[in-house]
């Protein structure tokens, strides 16, 4: 099933109920609904996750845990999900959102970008706006895809294993019924023959 899938790759619930900046959260952390894999929940975390993960500053995955019990989602891939944006991941990511944003704000690129403390604090009035714009068109569209995304895969794999299920049980039933041999006539007789040799 795809919660197995999913399981594999989130994190361990100790690393999320024992880092000291999630315990602000309090107890709503330790809702069982919190901690189920399930088509919603998974979707939801997916939206979320994928979403935080354009927040161009620390402390993505307290929004994202924060988001998760909100929206009762599942936490574990909501905070998996933002550590795709990593050091090495991060400044074509951003980079990418800066331009959407200047496009849709109509404003010329700044000629070099970098993400540093030193570069930001230097031109974080230049940037700020169309990064925001950008990060929040790239975060609503990654939201939607991962939602939609996750229930369409989850959808087509269950009916993947009922259609393999239902084939099994039909094989098995064919094998557990008797042979019966069908009146003969000259165009099937060795059909028929072929079949019981093959029945034998």
């Amino acid at each position: 099933m795809p919660k197995r899938l999913f399981k594999k790759f989130s994190p361990h619930p100790d690393t999320i109920t024992q880092n000291k900046y999630m315990r602000y959260l309090g107890n709503s952390l330790f809702l069982p609904a919190l901690w189920h894999f399930n088509r919603h929940s998974v979707a939801k975390a997916f939206a979320i996750g994928l979403a935080c993960m354009w927040i161009p500053f620390p402390g993505q995955s307290i929004f994202a845990a924060a988001l998760a019990i909100l929206f009762r989602a599942n936490i574990p891939m909501s905070v998996a999900l933002v550590f795709v944006t990593n050091p090495v991941t991060g400044p074509p990511m951003f980079y990418g959102a800066y331009v959407i944003g200047a496009h849709l704000l109509d404003q010329p690129q700044i000629p070099h970008f970098e993400m540093n403390i030193e570069w930001l604090e230097q031109t974080l009035g230049q940037i700020w706006e169309p990064m925001v714009v950008g990060c929040l068109v790239v975060a609503l569209i990654s939201a939607l895809i991962g939602y939609y995304g996750i229930q369409v895969f989850w959808r087509f794999h269950v009916n993947q294993r009922l259609k393999e299920r239902r084939g099994r049980q039909a094989s098995r039933s064919l094998k557990a019924q008797p042979f019966s041999t069908p009146p003969l006539s000259p165009d099937n007789s060795a059909v028929v023959a072929k079949l019981e040799d093959e029945q034998r």
